[in-house]
Formats: structure tokens, C-alpha cells, sequence
């Protein structure tokens, strides 16, 4: 029998780890379209941008450990070509790799714009440091998460930099209004230059606006989002999202065909837990998390079960730890003025929160999104009611 596992990412390896800490001991194979082995890619916009890191993009284990321990058998810089349900084979490099359980993790891939640097892999992130290194003044187009700890990174050196973005406030989808105004607070404090609403035009010699204005940058970052790295799965007869092309499964993460199932950045999963609202996420937990289970139900199919997990995600800017749990989409959200914590209602209970700075309080929150519990027991522990 043969696990394939597309995708040398954190998905991918935990889908490895997984099916060997099960007890599966037959023939693995990881397919990556990078040449290293996988690494962790959260560090790249955060601690490896500090001036006091070595500047080595370390992976999760040495190839070694993953041929001789784990039994992998690892394809590295060949990208996967094309998928085969009937045949039960991935092309990789023109050749036709043999499956019996398929697991999907390739990922996203950056959106990038002519004339800025996108930040996703390691090449990327060394690129960016450089120009820090070399005291480059900064705009990064997007008031995401990499963008803002591009921002983060430039303030420590006491650089210079402005962040543009199209949206009124940051985060707007990620997080909502509330939060993402009260997150702008954080840059603005930090000494960045937000231009909120603002439309960029093109990147030559500066950034150039819609109003005209040229805003002089020698580093120009893109934080504009990423797509799924679907194109290999184009004709394959997977359903892909009309609106990403991301791999859409069930709550089990089987993407219909036998043995076919996707994990992390790539899949679109509904989840029980938010009345089967479908979402893909982008975050280190839910990757780790879906891999390991789509290792499982890909190799024992009899006993995949719908996964009820509360989405969690942290960002890290100038010296603040910004923290997430659940759902932004609500009917309610409340900025509680003690504490740092905005609380989010769907119904009559709790479906998210975020923290600013408490690094313990965010996992009670998690637990009580978990439960259903209620809207007012959660505003009563957060001191509200």
C-alpha cells in the first residue's frame, strides 16, 4: 500500500507523521515543488526578520531523519503535473506516482504584483531581511498579517515604513470592523504610516497611488493574499471552489474521489461547529491539525468523522501577541474595553474572540467557542455583563 502526499508543507508533514505515529509501516511518498525539505514558513515574517536572528530557515527535521526514521521517500523540486482518480496516480515530473490513500497539501501560493516582493517561502523571506539589513525604507501594500509583521520587523530597526490598503480598516475580513480599527491603534503606535482606503496603481521607482502620489520606497513588500496551489488539479474531476480554485471536501476532509482527501491552505472544509459554514484556513494550527487527520481517514476511511475544530491563529507585531479563536463572521461583535478582547455572537452564543497581549486567556475562550457556550456566560467571564 501507498500513501502519497502531495505537498512538502506543514500539512504534508504532519499527514507523515501521523500515518507513522498510527502504526501505518508501509511505502510513503512526499512530493514537494520546492527543493527543501519541508519548513516552517510562520517564523519567515516574524522572528526571521529580527536583527538578531541568524538568518537560517531551519526545516522541521533534517532529510536524513525523514528517509531513514520516517520511511519517507521524498520527490523534492518536482511539482505535482496532474491528478488520475480512476488510475490512482499523481504525475510528478512526468512520471506517474501510484496511490492507494492521497493526501492533498500543496498549499498556497502568493499573490504577487510586478515590482514588489511577495513573502511565502524561504528565498523570500532572506530577500526581504537583506533589504532591512541594508536600512531600506519600506511600504508594504496590504494590512494582512505578513504585511503588518513586515511593518513590525522595519519599526524595530527604527525604519521608516507605510502601509497601504484598499480596505477602511485592517483585517477587515480576518478579524471584522471592530478589532481591525482597534488594530490599526498598534501600527499607528509603533510610529507606521497607515493609508487606509488607498489603491495602488503600480510599483516603478516608488509606489504609485490612484490620487497620483508616489510614495518613495527602496523595499516594496506584498501582503496580498494567496491563492491554492490547485492548478495540477485542473480536469482531474475534484470539485475546486468557484472563487479560489481551493480543493472543496466534506467535514471529514475527503474531497470525493476513494482515498482522496486534502488538507491546510488548499481545502475548503465545512465545519459543524459554525453550522457547517464552509472556510478555508491559512493558519499553522489548522494545517498541523487537518494533516494529521487526513493521513487518518485517508488510510482508515471507516473511521473519518466530521471534525468539529475551533480555528486559532496568533500574529506577533511590535512586540504584541495577537490572538484568535473561531469565527469573525457574527451577528454581534463587542470590543470589551478592560482587557484587550473583542468577543464575537452568532446566535445566542459565543463563536469567537481575539486577544491583544493576554497570551493565557485566549485558550479559555477557545474552550468556551468549543462548548457553545453561552453569549452572556462568555461577556460575564470576560468581565462585561
Amino acid at each position: 500500500m501507498t500513501l502519497l502526499v502531495v505537498g512538502a508543507s506543514l500539512a504534508g508533514l504532519r499527514a507523515v507523521e501521523s500515518a507513522r505515529r498510527t502504526g501505518y509501516r508501509g511505502r510513503i511518498v512526499l512530493v514537494g515543488a520546492e527543493e527543501h525539505v519541508p519548513y516552517d514558513r510562520p517564523p519567515l515574517s516574524k522572528a526571521f526578520l529580527d536583527p538578531g536572528h541568524p538568518g537560517r530557515v531551519e526545516p522541521f527535521h533534517p532529510e536524513a531523519v525523514l528517509r531513514d526514521e520516517l520511511g519517507v521517500e521524498l520527490l523534492l523540486g518536482a511539482p505535482a503535473e496532474g491528478l488520475d482518480t480512476e488510475a490512482r496516480e499523481v504525475v510528478v515530473a512526468g512520471k506517474a506516482v501510484r496511490y492507494d490513500a492521497l493526501v492533498i497539501a500543496t498549499g498556497a501560493t502568493a499573490r504577487r504584483l510586478p515590482g514588489a516582493r511577495a513573502l511565502r517561502t524561504a528565498e523570500d523571506a532572506v530577500a526581504v531581511r537583506a533589504a532591512l539589513d541594508e536600512g531600506a525604507r519600506t511600504v508594504v501594500i496590504g494590512a494582512g498579517f505578513i504585511g503588518s509583521e513586515v511593518a513590525s520587523a522595519a519599526r524595530k530597526r527604527g525604519l521608516p515604513v507605510t502601509i497601504v490598503e484598499a480596505a477602511p480598516v485592517p483585517l477587515v475580513r480576518a478579524v471584522g470592523e471592530v478589532a481591525g480599527a482597534e488594530l490599526a491603534g498598534l501600527h499607528r503606535a509603533a510610529g507606521t504610516e497607515l493609508r487606509l482606503g488607498a489603491e495602488v496603481t503600480g510599483v516603478a521607482e516608488g509606489v504609485r497611488l490612484f490620487t497620483g502620489e508616489v510614495l518613495p520606497a527602496d523595499l516594496v513588500v506584498a501582503g496580498i493574499g494567496a491563492a491554492p496551489a490547485t492548478a495540477w488539479l485542473e480536469g482531474s474531476g475534484l470539485t475546486l471552489h468557484e472563487r479560489d480554485r481551493g480543493v472543496v471536501c466534506d467535514a471529514t476532509l475527503a474531497a470525493g474521489p476513494p482515498g482522496v482527501y486534502a488538507a491546510g491552505d488548499v481545502a475548503h472544509v465545512p465545519n459543524p461547529l459554525f453550522d457547517g459554514e464552509p472556510a478555508r484556513q491559512e493558519h499553522w494550527t489548522n494545517a498541523a491539525e487537518q494533516g494529521a487527520a487526513a493521513a487518518r481517514h485517508a488510510l482508515d476511511p471507516a473511521s473519518a468523522r466530521p471534525r468539529e475544530a475551533v480555528p486559532y491563529f496568533w500574529s506577533d507585531w511590535y512586540g504584541h501577541r495577537i490572538q484568535f479563536v473561531g469565527t469573525p463572521r457574527a451577528d454581534e461583535v463587542v470590543s470589551v474595553a478592560a482587557g484587550g478582547v473583542t468577543l464575537y455572537r452568532r446566535g445566542d452564543r459565543i463563536v469567537g474572540a481575539l486577544t491583544v497581549d493576554p497570551p493565557r486567556e485566549i485558550m479559555k475562550y477557545r474552550r468556551r467557542v468549543a462548548a457553545r457556550a453561552s453569549w452572556d456566560e462568555a461577556l460575564a467571564f470576560a468581565g462585561a455583563a
